[in-house]
């Protein structure tokens, strides 16, 4: 009976495009964003924050990025891991060559660098799509890696071919290197995703945002009522490159610290991004979120229960894991194409109803 719209109405244009229309909407996201910054911080400690907050926090950051391009735009890129790891070098080159400068800036630069990767990478878009523009990603993807893994500039010309972080502060609190504290991480990565899903939430709900589904759903219907493919597409490129460098970025400076290419940004992480926005719902911020939760918290609960819990070899969960999610990718393309954001969407829907007939 909560949840509802009666009585919440709208005195101007401005109210009534507000980012959430429903004022039950945004006091609980105004509620989970105190509860986050204010509560959370308090009570994590090292295991909590590098097995679930910082991985859920840099995955949906790279899942909301990937969705703009495939859920919004409708242009299908295998190549997430390839432009994380432009996002991930590109901060370890700007860290080192100036360590003065606040990380906070250097990860916005990375993501920079990444937009600019992604756009040169997304020019055959203007020419194929589907499948062949699949191709086209996949061949980012290695070809990106190959380049980091031979390139000795790339990495500092280190002999083993590893990149660590350096130790940087924000305003006097160490967020990168192995002393620095959970919670000055966890709180360095969630400033970046609420600004991330914020802009993300504004861009798809405005003019660009529907340019992109225009070209999703008939590039060429699109072109006539005069929406430019070329502008549409290479925006398009160029935000979600953005948004993947930054999570990049995030992944190698303040969670990992130290990586090598192949192992960290390899085709796998550009499949698991790819399965969250599946499972948690195509063209939806709030899907993106979902499915980095699950894929986050889904390994970490089979690990606590079958292997801490009864007993089972590490190497059994983990292929279970595997069956799991596989299973899940199909039940979801055929009973639920829109993922977990359209249940949620179907849920509040029947909480507004309730408690009369459908």
């Amino acid at each position: 009976m909560f949840y509802r719209e009666a009585g919440d109405f709208k005195t101007s244009y401005v109210e009534d495009n507000q980012t959430f229309p429903i004022k039950f909407d945004r006091w609980r996201y105004y509620a989970v964003l105190a509860f986050a910054f204010a509560v959370v911080p308090f009570f994590i400690n090292d295991y909590w924050v590098n097995a679930i907050f910082l991985p859920f926090l840099i995955y949906s950051i790279a899942a909301i990025g990937l969705n703009i391009l495939v859920g919004y735009c409708g242009q299908v890129s295998l190549g997430t891991g390839g432009f994380m790891a432009v996002g991930a070098y590109a901060v370890y080159k700007l860290m080192t060559s100036f360590p003065d400068v606040s990380l906070f800036f250097h990860v916005l630069l990375a993501g920079g660098v990444t937009a600019i990767v992604g756009v040169l990478f997304g020019l055959p878009s203007l020419r194929i799509k589907g499948f062949y523009l699949a191709v086209a990603t996949l061949a980012a993807q290695f070809f990106l890696v190959w380049l980091f893994n031979k390139v000795p500039w790339f990495y500092n010309y280190s002999a083993s071919g590893q990149i660590n972080a350096p130790e940087r502060t924000v305003f006097g609190t160490l967020v990168s290197g192995p002393s620095a504290d959970a919670w000055a991480k966890y709180i360095f990565c969630l400033v970046f995703t609420v600004i991330v899903a914020v802009i993300a939430r504004n861009l798809t709900r405005g003019t660009q945002g529907r340019k992109w589904m225009a070209i999703r759903d008939m590039d060429i219907a699109a072109e006539i009522i005069g929406v430019d493919p070329l502008k549409a597409k290479l925006t398009a490129f160029a935000v979600s490159s953005f948004f993947v460098g930054v999570a990049g970025a995030l992944f190698f400076s303040v969670y990992l610290g130290a990586v090598e290419v192949g192992e960290a940004f390899g085709i796998n992480k550009s499949f698991l991004v790819l399965f969250m926005i599946i499972i948690g719902g195509l063209g939806s911020i709030f899907g993106s979120f979902a499915g980095a939760a699950f894929l986050v918290l889904m390994p970490v609960l089979l690990k606590n229960i079958l292997v801490g819990g009864l007993g089972w070899p590490t190497d059994l969960a983990a292929h279970l894991e595997f069956i799991i999610v596989g299973g899940l990718i199909v039940t979801f393309l055929i009973l639920e194409p829109h993922g977990l954001a359209q249940l949620w969407r179907v849920t509040k829907e029947k909480l507004r109803l309730w408690p009369f007939p459908h």
